[in-house]
């Protein structure tokens, strides 16, 4: 027996908090019945229906996949372009991705069906580190690996690198690479970071989350997450948000 709450979490519904006021409003029904109570607990035999709609219920799956470049972090695209998804059509859950790397951006991205899961890792104060690695056009000077790490004011967001540093340069082709970690998974931020700098990024990869890394996946390869990441993840997330 789970709290009803919880369930709608998991399957995606919405928020444990915003699902806490769907039963609240009367939105939310076990076995025909209105429930309003947030104490009440459902066993998996028992049908839900939120707004009319019936819950669908799939044990929890997570998934880690090596994104290529060129691929929507999405589960359906109206353009017709390749979806994360596409890459794992033999898994029968409904999954969607954790968050989103940019359509030219490659790497480690995570999928679930879990959305209680997917939403503690999203939470704005989780601080949990992805590190990423820029080839950029043209060679970042001191003074602009720190302006990086201190931040900058683009479009009416702050956006910052909590590290940066340059790990290799080429000065015939005038390149370099810079391993960057952030917090923050705003949209095209190191893109818009580096493009303020002058110093435009050619291709940019997601090579760690948190403690997972790509090891042993080529592009477009994915495999599930072990149940000690899982807890290992949910442990993460939690501490930061305390």
């Amino acid at each position: 027996m789970e709290r009803l709450q919880k369930v709608m979490a998991q399957a995606g519904v919405a928020s444990r908090r915003k699902s806490e006021e769907m039963i609240t409003q009367g939105r939310v029904k076990v076995n025909k019945e209105t429930v309003m109570e947030l104490g009440t607990k459902v066993s998996p035999q028992d049908d839900i229906e939120v707004d009319g709609v019936p819950l669908q219920r799939e044990a929890p799956v997570y998934y880690l996949l090596y994104k290529p470049r060129g691929v929507i972090s999405s589960v359906k695209d109206d353009r017709g372009r390749k979806v994360v998804t596409d890459y794992m059509p033999e898994i029968e859950e409904r999954l969607f991705p954790i968050g989103r790397l940019d359509y030219d951006t490659s790497g480690l991205i995570l999928l679930t069906n879990d959305g209680e899961f997917a939403n503690k890792l999203m939470h704005p104060k989780h601080k949990i580190d992805k590190v990423y690695i820029v080839k950029s056009r043209g060679i970042p000077t001191r003074e602009q690996i720190k302006q990086l790490k201190k931040g900058m004011e683009i479009e009416g967001e702050f956006l910052k690198a909590e590290d940066a540093r340059i790990t290799s340069t080429d000065g015939k082709r005038n390149t370099a690479i810079i391993e960057l970690t952030l917090h923050q998974g705003k949209n095209r931020q190191l893109r818009k970071m580096f493009d303020t700098l002058g110093v435009p990024v050619d291709k940019l990869k997601r090579e760690r989350y948190g403690f997972l890394d790509l090891h042993g996946l080529n592009a477009g390869d994915y495999r599930p997450l072990k149940p000690h990441e899982v807890k290992q993840l949910r442990q993460l997330a939690d501490e930061n948000v305390k």
